[in-house]
């Protein structure tokens, strides 16, 4: 458990702790990089895509929570606000991936918000596809991915989840 928050995700590797996703995933890219690098050699690129990923985990959590825990016109704004973010991850590119030709750094930290998609979609009657087509797009080339199809949660779950969350918090 993560010793200041008190939280998951943590890495155990050889006795030691690291804390938080994102540095997580940097970690094992400097650990295993001769094996398969998840951020680009270029130091400029690499400081883009931690730059991006940055934005993913400071942007899309919390407005992906604005969308079941509000209502009305404040929902509304929500998903706007959303669907905005969206877009501009949309525009990063047109590669197969954030980075190039292989899944990468940014990849997954983009991916694990894609299981939150149907929930999102379903409280907040929206379509996020409607919306960024070639961001759907990317997300199930990603899920065609055995590494990455079978480490996401479920999207049904997860929905119901925060359908009982809304319960608990009186949101409905």
């Amino acid at each position: 458990m993560n010793p200041v928050h008190k939280k998951i995700p943590v890495l155990i590797h050889n006795g030691k702790p690291v804390c938080e996703s994102l540095i997580i995933v940097q970690y094992i890219d400097e650990v295993w990089k001769d094996k398969a690098p998840l951020l680009p050699s270029d130091p400029y690129q690499r400081a883009q895509a931690r730059f991006w990923a940055d934005f993913i985990d400071k942007k899309l959590y919390d407005a992906g929570r604005k969308i079941w825990t509000t209502k009305g016109e404040e929902q509304e704004a929500a998903k706007k606000e959303y669907i905005e973010i969206l877009k501009v991850l949309e525009e990063l590119g047109d590669k197969p991936y954030f980075m190039g030709e292989r899944l990468g750094f940014l990849d997954i930290a983009l991916i694990t918000f894609y299981s939150w998609f149907h929930a999102y979609e379903t409280l907040g009657s929206f379509s996020i596809e409607a919306e960024c087509p070639k961001l759907i797009s990317w997300a199930k080339r990603c899920m065609q991915k055995e590494s990455v199809s079978k480490s996401l949660a479920d999207p049904k779950k997860l929905c119901e989840f925060l359908v009982e969350m809304k319960k608990r918090l009186g949101v409905e």
